[in-house]
């Protein structure tokens, strides 16, 4: 269902809001290796007084997804341990997150399951690259998007699913390259304990 300028302003709003709380995040951030100032860029947020229908989420960090147009989608993410880690608003269309990534890659841009790895990625490790929440929410017209790259690097989770996904897209698209993070990992666990180099050292192997 296409989405109404009424909803995406809504959103817009809300997401500017939660903005002004991050710092309510930042020992969450500090232990993934984000620094508030990159988080800021990413106008994560945290929901402390919640817009109406937006109760459960309170206490969350908010993750927009941002357009050209305005905010088209919020996840939030439990801080706490909460479950579930991940909620999302009732009805919400899937999008692909960091589409931005779009506008300045050139040869080449990476692809990775969730927004904090594509986070880490992209402004911890300079990599251009989007996200999809969770490997059964890939939809069939993303790779249109992803077609006239020279390489799709898919930096898949260290588990089947992760390795299920990756496989997935290389019998779609003819430009994937895949990048397996090693059993029980993801990105940001590898950023952690290795950084940004380990996944420059990583796509200069692949060229």
């Amino acid at each position: 269902m296409k989405q109404s300028i009424s909803q995406r302003e809504l959103l817009t709003r809300a997401a500017k809001y939660y903005y002004h709380a991050i710092d309510q995040a930042e020992d969450y951030l500090e232990e993934r290796g984000i620094p508030l100032e990159l988080a800021r860029q990413a106008r994560l947020g945290v929901v402390v007084d919640p817009f109406t229908g937006h109760e459960n989420y309170q206490g969350r960090l908010s993750i927009p997804y941002i357009t050209r147009s305005g905010v088209v989608d919020l996840r939030f993410r439990s801080l706490d341990g909460q479950d579930p880690k991940y909620m999302g608003l009732p009805g919400a269309t899937t999008h692909l997150y960091n589409v931005s990534s779009f506008f300045h890659a050139h040869d080449y841009i990476a692809v990775c399951e969730g927004e904090i790895d594509t986070l880490t990625l992209s402004l911890c490790c300079n990599i251009p690259a989007v996200g999809v929440p969770g490997v059964n929410n890939w939809k069939k017209h993303y790779n249109r998007l992803l077609q006239d790259f020279e390489t799709v690097y898919v930096f898949s989770d260290g588990d089947q699913p992760g390795m299920d996904f990756a496989k997935s897209l290389v019998r779609e698209l003819s430009n994937v390259t895949i990048i397996q993070m090693p059993d029980g990992e993801d990105v940001n666990s590898m950023f952690k304990k290795h950084g940004a180099g380990y996944f420059h050292t990583k796509l200069e192997e692949k060229i």
